[in-house]
């Protein structure tokens, strides 16, 4: 059983687990930041093994629920994703710099925080990753008509609609078929989704980068950027971009996948973080 850890943060308690020898105290730390469609659990595979050594490498790898997700508990107030960050970074870190490992938005807040604290950030795993400031996308008919769906689904209310659209698109892939991710994958996906599309309002996130795109060139540290191959178009296309325009980026796409591939490919998605892990150790 992984250490429990509740960090405060405002007036908020963020719910965090930590996997690896002696926990905190040992190996060097890799930070998992869930989508804003999933929460932690998202990254249960890859807590297991890097936490337990995976291809050798010591590491100590830490997750948490963010405000709105999971088992956090949190007050409607102005807060900061990333201010929320280094507060889980002060409390399992002792000061090393970490590795974070990111998805969608929380490859967006990995960016922002490390844009505003360079030195706390020693490498970056990006899965999909929003970037504030990116070009805005041009949908195809076809993806416009799965998210028009979406939006008749909250304005009536339906949640547990609302939830089975968003695993069609970003579980299945708005241009794959639906249904295609079942099993566990979609029972987790919907668990974990429904949790947060239920939860109370959280406040305002006060901290976006609205200009990250365009400062992409400044981030310093090695960046591996994955993008699923059943992902949204601009989604693939702005991981593509994020990842030249880091001076130390690189690129991979991951086939038979879509925004989350820790829950399709959990082992695929493991040995790649693991891989740049012992990359930058070595």
């Amino acid at each position: 059983m992984r250490p429990s850890h509740q960090i405060a943060s405002g007036r908020a308690v963020l719910a965090a687990e930590v996997s690896g020898s002696g926990a905190i105290g040992s190996g060097d730390p890799v930070i998992f930041l869930h989508a804003n469609i999933c929460d932690r659990r998202m990254w249960r595979d890859q807590l297991d093994a890097i936490g337990a050594g995976h291809q050798s490498i010591a590491c100590r790898a830490i997750a948490y629920d963010r405000r709105g997700f999971g088992e956090t508990r949190a007050e409607a107030e102005e807060h900061s994703a990333v201010d929320d960050l280094m507060a889980v970074l002060d409390a399992t870190t002792e000061g090393r710099p970490a590795i974070l490992v990111g998805c969608s938005q929380g490859g967006r807040i990995a960016i922002d925080a490390t844009l505003r604290y360079p030195a706390s950030v020693r490498g970056l795993v990006l899965i999909s990753p929003t970037v504030t400031g990116s070009p805005e996308p041009v949908l195809p008919p076809g993806i416009a008509a799965l998210l028009a769906q979406q939006k008749d689904a909250e304005a009536a209310g339906d949640l547990d609609r609302v939830n089975a659209v968003k695993a069609r698109l970003w579980l299945d892939g708005p241009l794959a078929p639906e249904g295609r991710v079942t099993g566990a994958a979609r029972r987790l996906f919907l668990a974990m989704n429904g949790i947060a599309l239920r939860a109370p309002p959280a406040g305002p996130d006060s901290d976006t980068t609205p200009d990250a795109f365009r400062r992409l060139g400044e981030i310093a540290v090695p960046a591996l950027v994955l993008c699923g191959e059943h992902d949204f178009p601009h989604i693939r296309d702005r991981g593509r971009q994020a990842a030249a325009l880091m001076p130390q980026g690189s690129h991979q796409v991951l086939p038979g996948t879509a925004h989350v591939p820790s829950l399709e490919r959990p082992a695929e998605v493991t040995a790649l973080i693991a891989g740049f892990i012992a990359r930058l150790s070595a």
